[in-house]
This record gives structure tokens, C-alpha cells and sequence, in this order.
């Protein structure tokens, strides 16, 4: 599985930790932050642009708290990124809202931690069927 990930100058350290664990997990990771992005809005716009792009279906973003990097992604049309800090919300995000990319703050998740959350969030697939309508409805938004 291909997985995107990016991140500021706040998250970095973060990012390489999970990194190491996707690659030692044995997934293909595009890090389109080899050197950290100033702030938040410029790395998380090189992941949304990378998965969208490409059909990518699963993305991870690092900045200090995880919430600009989801705000500043969930401004492009077509994507979902959920900011989560624990593991039920990581499954759930992903099967009940086919979220393409989640946030992680730095300053708030452990290394420990966010290797969990990314586990669950990779494991899960989207259901589809019912959830779909709700996607549908947030594509239509202007």
C-alpha cells in the first residue's frame, strides 16, 4: 500500500518516527517533505495535492497539534482528513468516512501512540453502502 506523508517544521521528528515504522511495516512511503515545510498549509497542500493527484488512498500529516494541517487539507474539494489522537476514531474515520489523509499533532501524540493510530487507520477499509450518501452530500457542497 502506497501511503503519503508530509509535514511542517513542528511535526518533523514525528514524521520520520512513523516513517521508519511504515517502511518497516513494509509500505511504500511517498514523503513529500524530505525537508520539513514551513508551516502547516504548505505540507499538508503537497499531500492533499499528491493523493488526489494520484489516487492515493491513504495519507498521513504531522504539524504541532494536527488541526491546521486537517483544516488547511479539507479545503480542497474531493478530500477528507480527520485530526485524530487516538485509535477507535483512527478505524472509524476510515470505514464510516473513507478519509484520505489524517492528521497528527506532534505536540499532543506521542511516538507510541501515533503508531497505533496510523495501524488502525491503515487497517481499515471504507464500507461504502450507506456512508456513501453522507460523502455524496460533502461533494455537493460549494
Amino acid at each position: 500500500m502506497k501511503v503519503v506523508i508530509g509535514s511542517d517544521k513542528d511535526g518533523f521528528v514525528l514524521k520520520e518516527k512513523v516513517k521508519h515504522y511504515l517502511k518497516e511495516h513494509d509500505y511504500e512511503v511517498l514523503d513529500v517533505t524530505p525537508e520539513p515545510a514551513v508551516d502547516f498549509v504548505e505540507s499538508s497542500l503537497r499531500v492533499t495535492r499528491k493523493v488526489l493527484e494520484n489516487g492515493i488512498e491513504k495519507a498521513i500529516m504531522f504539524d504541532e497539534y494536527g488541526v491546521g494541517s486537517a483544516m488547511a487539507s479539507n479545503k480542497v474539494k474531493g478530500m477528507i482528513t480527520a485530526n485524530l489522537n487516538e485509535e477507535r476514531t483512527a478505524h472509524m474515520t476510515a470505514m464510516h468516512n473513507g478519509a484520505k489523509a489524517i492528521a497528527l499533532g506532534s505536540g499532543i501524540v506521542g511516538e507510541k501512540l501515533a503508531y497505533s493510530i496510523v495501524q488502525h487507520y491503515l487497517d481499515a477499509k471504507y464500507a461504502g453502502g450507506r456512508h456513501q450518501i453522507r460523502l455524496n452530500m460533502l461533494e455537493e457542497m460549494i
